[in-house]
């Protein structure tokens, strides 16, 4: 299957690609189909040098469309938790622009390993504008909305509107402060990391974040999602998320933002609930909320019919 690849493609990418050239030969026909399946995702792949490291994004969707949305992912995820999504949003006209932040994914990991959300900001303000996006919509989950919003008071007036999925204001104690921060990292990084077996991780996704059974591919883009993340990127934006001066900032990023933004959280979502999305659409000058029912951490891979929906109102009626 000839397939170009990009010039700036990384090498995370590169390995990635010949994995999926392989499994063409596989011998189940499930196997197969999912690699084709990828293989024309990859098609829409670009890269670009942002800040000195090279960056990936998915650009697809009519070139010309006078809507577009740019996809942020979540802590320790990458572009491909958004591909339901994607296909949904490009079936109503609209472009969609999918990006790995440095360290996850297909972007390269950064060599002076700065994962900080400031950084995180940055990289996204540098994209948006190399590749010409003047007005958009945006999309986030998880870590994403941090970073939506701390580019959000650096860009008046270009946002058109924000969809924020299971992201709320969670009231930090010293406690966790103090204890979270390792305790995450040595799951992540030591033992979930270390697994050559997908099982397992989804066991733990469908305990502790999931309500919903996941497709085999999804659980199999999720397992993926870890190896190609910087296990530096964990520890440090785990670090940062759960400090005090991260935390208490919160409320302030939202009250500072003036587009219209929608709280998206799962009625079953144990860590980011309905209630601490509430709170935060409570404090925004133009907020709105909608708690899903029978759904938990994972929205996108959980119910991405849903997800493309709530998205697509947001645009509409922004």
């Amino acid at each position: 299957m000839e397939q170009h690849i990009p010039s700036l493609a990384t090498g995370k990418f590169k390995i990635y690609h010949q994995q999926l050239l392989e499994q063409l030969n596989a011998s189940t026909s499930s196997e197969v189909k999912r690699a084709k399946y990828e293989l024309e995702l990859m098609e829409r792949s670009r890269f670009i040098e942002i800040n000195g490291i090279v960056h990936h994004y998915h650009d697809s969707g009519p070139a010309d469309a006078a809507t577009v949305v740019v996809l942020i992912h979540g802590w320790d995820c990458w572009w491909m938790w958004w591909h339901h999504v994607i296909r949904e949003l490009n079936s109503h006209g609209i472009r969609t622009i999918s990006y790995d932040m440095r360290g996850h994914g297909w972007s390269d990991n950064d060599p002076r390993n700065h994962y900080h959300i400031d950084f995180f900001a940055k990289d996204f303000g540098e994209l948006v504008d190399k590749i010409g996006l003047e007005k958009f919509h945006i999309a986030a989950f998880s870590f994403g909305p941090f970073v939506a919003l701390d580019y959000a008071r650096t860009a008046p007036g270009r946002i058109l509107s924000m969809t924020f999925f299971n992201f709320g204001y969670l009231p930090n104690n010293a406690f966790v402060s103090a204890v979270a921060p390792a305790s995450i990292t040595f799951m992540f990084n030591n033992l979930l990391r270390g697994l050559t077996w997908w099982l397992p991780a989804y066991i733990f996704a469908r305990l502790v974040l999931a309500k919903n059974t996941v497709m085999l591919h999804d659980i199999l883009i999720g397992f993926k999602s870890l190896g190609l993340c910087a296990p530096e990127a964990i520890e440090q934006t785990t670090r940062q998320i759960t400090s005090f001066e991260i935390t208490d900032s919160v409320p302030d990023m939202v009250r500072a933002v003036d587009m219209p933004v929608l709280f998206v959280a799962g009625e079953g979502d144990a860590i980011m609930t309905c209630e601490n999305a509430r709170k935060l659409q409570e404090m925004t000058n133009k907020g709105s909320y909608v708690c899903v029912p029978e759904c938990g951490h994972l929205i996108t891979v959980e119910l991405p019919d849903t997800a493309s929906e709530l998205i697509l109102q947001q645009v509409l009626q922004n």
